[in-house]
């Protein structure tokens, strides 16, 4: 029985995202008199953080682990409230820098002096605000320099000491260490949801992929994710599915895979037989009140149809190496009249047209909820799914993995459910997204389907992938020199990998182009050229002869040439960079960061003067091939990849 409906309540003050917290442990008084001048305000405020720079600065930095930007704009954080004492809420807009001048960027100086400017300040631009921040810094052994250039930019050197023991301590710690920290505790990932008795097509691969990457990058993050397939296993079209059944297998519970044969074939002939044969209609609409009144033979010959599919999804899944809990349509059946009802007791729900509806503002058409014959739709039903994702299961992050075509209906939904008050107003906790992808393309730029139209199988689609890779290793010989289990095993990864980097190295939103040749080249952005440099990084450790976990222990790293340096900076940014796909749920954001890491490694490890076997700075060297290893590695987790170690 539906439980009553409760509204959840905002926090008073939710944080956003990955946000850091802020100094509210500092002794600074809130009663400074009105006749205090800025000059001993500050003073005041400088005597407060030197007398604990020390404890707090170490501190801080163990709260945001590998986060360098995080880290920075702890210290910067320090310095604007010294800066402009009687400026609230000032948040350091830290950033990246692109040129020469420095490794990140504070940015605040100009949007400062727009706000004080015309106040009797002291300052006479932006440079001066910029130079002020600069000295306020409170001391750090994490920044080597900082200057600043044009409009009041403070650009920030960081120490090549304090990198190379950051990079060594995750060594040693484990890359865990770098998860990004979001306030959020748990979360639904609603992904794949194919349809019962119909084939999984290029659609769900994206959806598939996509949430997949989402719910791994969350469960990196500490997150725990409930990963839910919400299939559609209810509706109308089970009549005529279940009547078709009982036709052509009087004995229906001897009905195998094998006997039934193709499923959207299956799909296809009673759909037919529905449209062609009226004597059959109106068994297939009995059939329906009868399954839904929960007559025993129909429940069990739905069970058998919806058992059947599940052994085709998990074909798919487990090429992918996907894991799913399946909680589909026909779970949420026995909560939507409750959910109604309670939407009617708010005054949401009004009648228009024999249907009842949900107006939405700035929206001209409304969302039926219940419709003029009185039956649920896809909009009852996914109500009650957030009603249960935010009541039952206490999520504060509720994620749909949808093609881009949805994103009016989940708009509308998402604003139903804040006037309903589920949901707060603003981009608060609990909150609800909506990740949208475009099309698969063939190379005709159209749809991606087969010669004679129809969707391509996924399962077909992913075999031939990984014999394309299988056969790519014997062309180069590896039938002689490895087992069977290992060029199958490689040809998993690869050919599999191949097909998932294809799609989540494009922005999602946009439309890609299915094409084997150019995802299985091993040169370029690719997965192949991916894995086969994490393979030969590998490979230079094993001819070391070395124990590389002695010397994570044992031995030191440092980043003394220029290419050393820009390979551990790249490594350092792995943090912020998950912690960017996290909050804007863009895979191809770890895909850029990888590709880029594996560029800047090859440019590293290519120099005669970075030479690594053999060198006085081998180890030093080992350590951060190692440590490239390890966070590749990483990424291909979060996207889903198996990495091979050989090649």
């Amino acid at each position: 029985m539906l439980t009553p409906l409760t509204l959840l309540v905002p926090p008073a003050s939710p944080p956003s995202l990955f946000s850091f917290n802020r100094f509210s442990h500092f002794p600074f008084s809130t009663s400074i008199s009105a006749t205090t001048t800025s000059a001993s305000v500050s003073r005041r405020l400088v005597l407060a953080i030197k007398t604990q720079s020390i404890t707090t600065m170490a501190t801080q930095e163990e709260e945001c682990k590998g986060n360098l930007k995080a880290q920075l704009a702890k210290l910067f954080e320090v310095s604007l409230k010294v800066t402009v004492p009687n400026e609230a809420d000032v948040d350091p807009l830290i950033a990246a820098c692109t040129g020469k001048f420095g490794d990140y960027q504070c940015n605040n100086a100009m949007g400062l002096w727009s706000k004080i400017k015309g106040k009797g300040t002291q300052f006479r631009g932006p440079p001066a605000v910029g130079e002020a921040i600069k000295n306020n810094l409170p001391t750090s052994e994490m920044i080597d320099s900082c200057s600043v250039a044009g409009p009041g930019f403070v650009n920030v050197v960081l120490s090549k000491n304090w990198m190379a023991k950051g990079i060594q301590k995750m060594l040693v710690e484990g890359i865990d260490t770098w998860a990004p920290q979001p306030p959020v505790k748990t979360a639904v990932v609603d992904f794949s949801s194919p349809n019962i008795a119909k084939e999984m097509h290029v659609g769900h691969l994206r959806s598939t992929i996509i949430g997949d990457t989402l719910a791994r990058m969350l469960e990196f993050s500490k997150v725990k994710v409930l990963r839910r397939n919400h299939v559609g296993d209810w509706g109308t079209q089970f009549g005529m599915l279940i009547e078709f059944l009982f036709e052509k297998f009087p004995n229906f519970e001897d009905a195998t895979e094998t006997a039934i044969g193709d499923l959207q074939a299956f799909y296809k002939a009673s759909k037919q037989r529905f449209d062609s044969d009226p004597a059959f209609k109106e068994r297939a609409q009995q059939a329906v009140v009868r399954l839904q009144g929960g007559e025993e033979k129909y429940r069990r010959a739905w069970a058998q149809i919806c058992e059947i599919s599940r052994t085709e999804f998990h074909k798919v899944y487990q090429r992918l190496g996907v894991h799913l809990e399946e909680k589909g349509e026909s779970f949420y059946n026995p909560y939507i009249p409750g959910v109604i009802e309670g939407l009617t007791k708010q005054g949401l729900v009004e009648e228009s047209q024999g249907a009842r509806v949900i107006f939405i503002e700035g929206i001209n058409i409304p969302l039926i909820v219940v419709k003029s014959d009185g039956g649920f739709n896809y909009a009852s039903t996914d109500l009650a799914a957030l009603w249960y994702r935010l009541n039952e299961e206490k999520a504060e992050w509720i994620i749909y993995v949808t093609d881009v075509g949805q994103q009016q209906h989940f708009d509308m939904l998402f604003k139903a459910a804040k006037r309903a008050g589920w949901l707060p107003q603003g981009d608060n906790y609990p909150k609800a997204s909506h990740v949208g992808f475009g099309l698969v393309l063939g190379e005709d730029g159209k749809r991606f389907r087969t010669r004679n139209t129809e969707v391509v199988r996924l399962v077909d689609l992913l075999d031939e992938a990984k014999n394309r890779s299988k056969a790519a290793l014997i062309e180069r010989g590896k039938g002689e020199e490895w087992t069977e289990e290992e060029i199958e095993s490689t040809a998993d990864a690869v050919g599999y990998g191949a097909v998932k980097y294809a799609d989540l190295k494009n922005n999602r939103l946009t439309n890609y182009t299915f094409n084997f040749d150019q995802m299985l080249n091993d040169k370029g952005n690719t997965a192949v050229y991916l894995l086969y440099a994490h393979a030969r990084i590998c490979s230079i450790i094993r001819r070391s002869g070395k124990d590389v976990e002695e010397l994570k222990n044992k031995g030191t790293l440092v980043l003394e040439h220029k290419d050393e340096r820009d390979l551990g900076l790249h490594l350092l940014q792995f943090a912020e960079v998950v912690e960017e796909a996290c909050t804007n749920l863009l895979p191809n954001v770890v895909c850029d960061y990888l590709y880029n890491l594996s560029e800047i490694f090859s440019k590293f490890y290519s120099n005669a003067e970075c030479k690594v076997i053999g060198s006085d700075k081998e180890t030093s060297r080992l350590l951060l091939c190692e440590a490239t290893a390890v966070v590749m590695r990483k990424c291909f987790n979060l996207l889903g990849i198996t990495p091979i170690y050989k090649i």
